[in-house]
């Protein structure tokens, strides 16, 4: 499939764009252009093309606000010395789009096509890519329902979108643990529900839970399974392991209520090439309560797309620290590997990474 390129009238000057790439924060500026192709119910997907970024129009009876059929993605673009664009493990975002939309009851996109978005994008605003440690563009491929009707059923027509955000550190500053509020009052997921499909309902049903970590002075919120034994989901939006003194590797296992993340994956595989034993199944809080207390437990950090690897310092359950163990060599030693591959500085023995420009 073609996309039709119509270039931004006004795009941002020169001199505004190195004003924001050279402090670019996290979701706050966009570039100058979005990618889109549009599904109907027969033709299929079509329409593709990319233009200048603005706002979307949409009828009030758009079934994305009135029944939440709405799936994204999130992957960053990397500068590497040779200029060349790079972004990560791209066909693995495209299947876990997929698996988004069967469970949201939404149309799949072709893999290939999902890379051509991108590099169609980043093709035309590969100046927003921003060359600092630590920085890059953050990509946003999203989806949704736009048919104008109430009733309740899979809509018939849909639009995918691509938009772009130059990004710094997630949380901000220089790397440090963070510090995480344990949730007793929320859920984030429950069995048979939308926990490993990446859809906007899922973070909504966490800014609760979220604003509450915010009031205790955290950076982010764990969730809990009440039925079986407060057992460790996730973070608001990033997946957690533990680290042991004895070489092992744990984090909980995908059980339907957790996300598939990529990094986790990624995480999973460079551990596994350090000869450490990788643990997926279930981990109480009281597992990590018990294994800093004694020493089992030496590390613990969260990772994902936005913050990559993060160590967790706290952990507040109430009044209680359960937690405080700060940065460890396994952590730091992964985190360092995978930023590597990601900037081009560190072998991709892999092959994870694509050249998008």
């Amino acid at each position: 499939m073609t996309f039709d390129v119509t270039s931004h009238p006004e795009p941002t000057t020169e001199a505004r764009r190195q004003q924001i790439l050279a402090d670019p924060g996290f979701g706050t500026n966009f570039t100058d252009h979005t990618a889109v192709i549009d599904w109907t119910q027969g033709a299929g997907w079509h329409g593709a093309r990319v233009e200048p970024y603005g706002p979307i129009t949409l009828d009030p009876a758009a079934a994305v606000l009135h029944y939440a059929q709405e799936i994204f993605e999130g992957m960053k673009a990397y500068r590497h010395a040779d200029g060349g664009v790079h972004t990560f493990r791209p066909r693995e975002n495209a299947r876990r789009m997929n698996r988004s939309a069967r469970r949201m009851a939404m149309p799949q996109l072709d893999e290939e096509l999902f890379v051509q978005s991108l590099e169609a994008l980043v093709g035309i605003d590969a100046d927003w890519v921003p060359s600092g440690e630590g920085e890059a563009l953050y990509l946003r491929p999203f989806m949704f329902s736009t048919e104008a009707f109430l009733g309740v059923r899979p809509a018939r027509e849909f639009t995918y979108r691509v938009i772009a955000s130059p990004a710094g550190n997630y949380f901000g500053g220089e790397l440090k643990p963070v510090r995480i509020w344990v949730t007793r009052d929320f859920t984030r997921a429950a069995p048979g529900g939308t926990g490993d499909a990446k859809t906007g309902g899922n973070y909504a049903a966490s800014l609760a839970a979220q604003a509450q970590a915010t009031e205790k002075g955290c950076d982010q919120v764990l969730f809990l399974d009440p039925l079986h034994d407060n057992a460790i989901e996730e973070l608001g939006g990033m997946n957690v392991f533990l680290v042991t003194a004895d070489g092992r590797l744990i984090t909980p296992e995908l059980t339907g209520t957790i996300l598939e993340g990529i990094t986790r994956d990624s995480v999973i595989q460079l551990a596994r090439d350090r000869g450490l034993q990788v643990e997926e199944r279930r981990v109480t809080l009281d597992e990590w309560d018990r294994g800093v207390q004694d020493g089992t437990v030496t590390e613990v950090f969260a990772c994902g797309t936005a913050a990559v690897i993060t160590p967790i310092g706290e952990l507040l359950d109430g009044d209680r620290t359960i937690a405080s163990t700060g940065t460890g060599e396994v952590t730091q030693s992964i985190r360092a590997e995978l930023l590597g591959i990601q900037t081009g500085t560190v072998a991709d023995r892999h092959g994870w990474m694509h050249r998008l420009v």
